[in-house]
C-alpha cells in the first residue's frame, strides 16, 4: 500500500472516530451516516477504504455476519458476538462471562489437538432474541 493511499488521515480518524462513538458494531452504512452527519463532501468509498485501512492495521476488527452487513468493532479483545434475529442487533458475548469464555477456550484446544491446524483464532456468532426484542 503506497503512501499515498493511506494519506487521509483526517478521513481515517474521522472514521474511526465515528467507530467508537457509535458503539453498537455499525455497519459500514451507519459509519457513512455518522461521519456524513458533520462532513458532506465525504463520499461512501473513502469511509470504505478508509474502514478497510483501519481493519489492515488493526485499530477496528470486521464482524463478518451471515445473512447481514459486515458490521466494525473497536473492541479488539478476543471475544465472541449475538445477533438478533428479529432486529439485526449484534452484541458483544457478556462480559466477565468465564464459564463461557472457558469453553471456548476448551473447544479452541480440541480442535487444534484434532486437526493440522495451528489456531490462531475464530470468529462465531450466536443468534437469538436480544432483550428488546423478547418483550
Amino acid at each position: 500500500m503506497s503512501a499515498v493511499q493511506k494519506r487521509n488521515t483526517i478521513q481515517r480518524k474521522l472514521v474511526s472516530d465515528a467507530v467508537y462513538e457509535l458503539k453498537n458494531h455499525p455497519t459500514a452504512d451507519d459509519i457513512y451516516l455518522r461521519v456524513f452527519e458533520t462532513h458532506r463532501n465525504i463520499s461512501r468509498g473513502t469511509v470504505y477504504r478508509n474502514l478497510n485501512y483501519l481493519v489492515e492495521d488493526g485499530f477496528i476488527q470486521r464482524v463478518p455476519v451471515f445473512d447481514g452487513a459486515d458490521r466494525f468493532d473497536f473492541n479488539l479483545d478476543k471475544h465472541t458476538h449475538i445477533k438478533c434475529t428479529l432486529c439485526g442487533g449484534v452484541f458483544d458475548l457478556p462480559p466477565g462471562d468465564e464459564k463461557i469464555a472457558g469453553k471456548l477456550q476448551e473447544y479452541e484446544t480440541i480442535l487444534a489437538e484434532s486437526s493440522d491446524f495451528k489456531i490462531k483464532g475464530y470468529e462465531m456468532i450466536f443468534s437469538g432474541l436480544c432483550p428488546s426484542c423478547q418483550g
